[in-house]
């Protein structure tokens, strides 16, 4: 069953009892996702829901495969984070279907704006960064403070290593040897620090605004572990608009300033953030890596961005900056260095 075929999908829907017989809701397939089928419904009364259906072969140009059974994942992801986050914070369950691998969730109200769209045309706002860093400590602490009963629900990790691991640090040792060791090391020490409950998939892509209020989705990759690569993971992508934006630049810089201080202050001194910082340093310069070199690379950097990127992060690998503040200062001065040499 393909939920992009609206008949199909309409079929289905009536035959779990999730809609009435006669009905004839709005169908629409929603753009951008590259590992799951994904449209909207909306029914006469105005009940909006989004149906999303993984693929085990994902859309990009290389070969990346992944178990759908990842979308029951993230329908605990959502009945977890409906408890763990600020209300209003992430879409409502609908339905699960384990057998035909389709998660149903509540659409988030129009109007609403994807957040990367937002930044790339240069909005970036306190308000919104603020958000970002809270929500993000609020997750990690939340689950730390119930980790005897997260963990044992998110302890499967295999998502991650075909989602993340594999594909980004996997994938870009190969393709640039001279950071392969340090790669390897990273994800050896990743699969060692388990501490809360990962989101994994951390990004302004993964936001919607809705009336000023941030609404995160796509939780198939959630696992307990190391919440640093979830800072590494969104710094990664505020950092290589940096990169790609030269004229807001410093306004790029500033925001992910600002949001490693929310964020930090937000968590506190929990035991959990012991180190965080220093983890965060290596997972974000793995992430810059992978995004050029890995399987699922930013489609907004050209290639001379992208080789401009590379060659400053395996600089900063062989002598990595020890704070956020640092690394933020030394990418974008590698990145500036090298445009004024193309020039």
């Amino acid at each position: 069953m393909d939920v992009e075929n609206r008949d199909e999908l309409l079929s289905y829907l009536r035959r779990r009892g999730l809609i009435g017989a006669g009905e004839q809701p709005r169908h629409r397939v929603l753009p951008g996702g590259v590992s799951n089928r994904t449209v909207q419904i909306t029914r006469a009364g105005g009940e909006s829901w989004v149906v999303k259906q993984a693929l085990a072969k994902l859309r990009v140009q290389v070969d990346w495969f992944s178990s759908p059974e990842r979308i029951h994942r993230e329908a605990l992801g959502l009945r977890w984070l409906a408890v763990l986050a600020p209300a209003g914070s992430t879409p409502g369950f609908v339905y699960e279907d384990e057998e035909e691998h389709i998660l149903v969730m509540q659409a988030v109200p129009e109007p609403h704006d994807n957040w990367k769209s937002l930044l790339l045309a240069g909005q970036v706002r306190d308000e919104h960064i603020d958000q970002f860093g809270g929500l993000l400590a609020a997750l990690h602490g939340h689950a730390w403070e119930r980790r005897g009963e997260v963990e044992p629900v998110f302890a499967g990790t295999e998502f991650f290593e075909s989602l993340r691991l594999e594909p980004y640090y996997g994938f870009a040792a190969a393709q640039v040897p001279v950071a392969a060791p340090f790669l390897q090391r990273l994800t050896a020490g990743t699969r060692l620090r388990r501490l809360t409950l990962v989101h994994g998939d951390y990004s302004p892509k993964n936001v919607l605004v809705h009336e000023g209020r941030l609404v995160l989705l796509d939780h198939e990759v959630m696992h307990f572990g190391d919440p640093a690569f979830d800072l590494g993971f969104s710094l990664t992508h505020l950092l290589s608009k940096a990169h790609h934006l030269p004229a807001q630049r410093h306004r790029f810089a500033a925001a992910a300033e600002r949001y490693w201080r929310t964020y930090r202050a937000a968590a506190g001194d929990a035991p959990w953030t012991q180190d965080i910082e220093g983890y965060a340093v290596l997972h974000t310069l793995g992430c810059l890596l992978a995004r050029v070199a890995g399987r699922s690379r930013l489609e907004y950097l050209d290639a001379a961005e992208a080789s401009n990127q590379v060659e400053a992060v395996v600089a900063l690998m062989a002598a990595p900056p020890t704070s956020v503040p640092s690394l933020i200062a030394r990418f974008l001065a590698e990145v500036s260095q090298r445009e004024c040499k193309c020039l």
